[in-house]
């Protein structure tokens, strides 16, 4: 079983730049396909980015260009850069796992460890 916890969220002015952090625990992250999701309030949970492990990746359309996902296995560590960030980004961003990830999984119900989720504001 693996622990997620998620930093780096906070205030940001539209057009800036923030980088979520996910810390694994664990002996097994390289064998896990980890996950970015972000909630917004009143509405469903939405996909944002995924890595496998073998470092394929997937970014929703909304964010392709302005965000990437990264993981570095040393740290059992996974990043979601964000750039030029706009006020429909404003959300809680959830870090997820599966382990044996073959695949950079687009669906929640793919992964089986949540992390609490992080705050991301984006103000005028």
């Amino acid at each position: 079983q693996v622990q997620l916890v998620e930093s780096g969220g906070g205030l940001v002015q539209t057009g800036g730049s923030v980088r979520l952090s996910c810390a694994a625990s664990g002996r097994t992250f390289s064998r896990y396909a980890m996950g970015w999701f972000r909630q917004a309030p009143g509405k469903a949970r939405e996909f944002v980015a995924a890595i496998s492990m073998s470092d394929s990746t997937n970014h929703a359309d909304s964010v392709k260009g302005r965000f990437t996902i990264s993981r570095d296995n040393a740290k059992n560590t996974v990043h979601l850069q964000m750039n030029s960030l706009k006020r429909d980004d404003t959300a809680i961003y959830y870090c997820a796992g599966r382990l044996y990830g073959f695949r950079p999984y687009t669906d929640d119900q793919e992964y089986n460890y949540w992390g609490q989720g992080t705050q991301v504001t984006v103000s005028a």
